[in-house]
């Protein structure tokens, strides 16, 4: 991310940065964000930002929600806000408004004048735009993550990853409907020392195709590396697998039979 200063303000500006990024560090469960440029800025005190403050304030206001998906906008003409907060499938309604709640307090101290950004938790994914991003596959911006130690048996590991991601995601597409997109599962072998467990979730509001699509895209930003875990995230869709649970009982589950070598 690249900020133009005037020298007078260098060390100021510098400074602020560095405490905020701090701040979001130190945040539980905090991943990863963007300040999208593409969309414009808005100053302090305007239209869209009194309307993007409103909209955020109200995001989880509904209390009858509880499957983790929230989208809102407010606003008319160029001043319109379109708003989505996801949280991952298993995660209960309570700690779902709290994690959405706590990002869009950080997320527009981390991106202060930009009309669109996205931030991702652990737990939930928070996004905004001055245009409308109900319904829409995108696949960027995203983050991924690896961990650096190999599975034993890097050939087998992969084989029965691929073929778990494959089940999760042929579920979380084709069984999913309007209030959630998800599938949790786990898939081991003969000769596999450990038990892979994995997540894979789509934004509600997509088509079965879509979601596929995402979830396909994304998983080849990670897949084949033989490392034990691993996580992409984009604004539509999201995976992840470790060699640990990660997830509490899942609403849908998924055994994947084991690949023959």
């Amino acid at each position: 991310m690249a900020v133009f200063v005037s020298s007078r303000l260098h060390s100021y500006v510098c400074c602020l940065l560095f405490i905020i990024i701090s701040q979001a560090s130190a945040q539980p469960g905090f991943l990863d964000y963007f300040c999208l440029s593409d969309e414009g800025s808005f100053t302090a005190n305007s239209t869209y930002h009194t309307n993007l403050n409103t909209l955020l304030s109200n995001l989880t206001s509904n209390t009858q929600i509880d499957y983790g998906f929230y989208n809102r906008s407010y606003g008319e003409n160029s001043d319109k806000v379109y708003g989505i907060g996801l949280c991952r499938g298993d995660v209960k309604a309570d700690e779902c408004r709290s994690c959405i709640n706590n990002s869009t307090v950080l997320l527009t101290q981390l991106c202060p004048n930009q009309k669109e950004a996205i931030g991702w938790y652990d737990k939930c994914m928070l996004r905004y735009s001055n245009r409308s991003i109900f319904g829409l596959m995108e696949t960027s911006p995203l983050f991924y993550t690896l961990e650096l130690v190999n599975a034993t048996n890097v050939d087998r590991f992969n084989q029965v990853l691929d073929n778990l991601v494959e089940n999760l995601t042929g579920i979380a597409a084709a069984s999913g409907d309007s209030r959630r997109k998800y599938a949790a599962g786990n898939a081991t072998a003969t000769n596999l020392e450990t038990t892979i467990y994995g997540v894979v979730q789509c934004s509600p509001d997509l088509f079965e195709q879509d979601c596929n699509r995402c979830l396909v895209d994304a998983f080849s930003r990670i897949a084949s590396s033989g490392k034990i875990s691993g996580r992409v995230a984009t604004p539509s869709c999201n995976i992840r697998y470790e060699n640990f649970r990660f997830y509490d009982e899942p609403s849908t589950t998924a055994d994947a039979p084991a690949p023959s070598l």
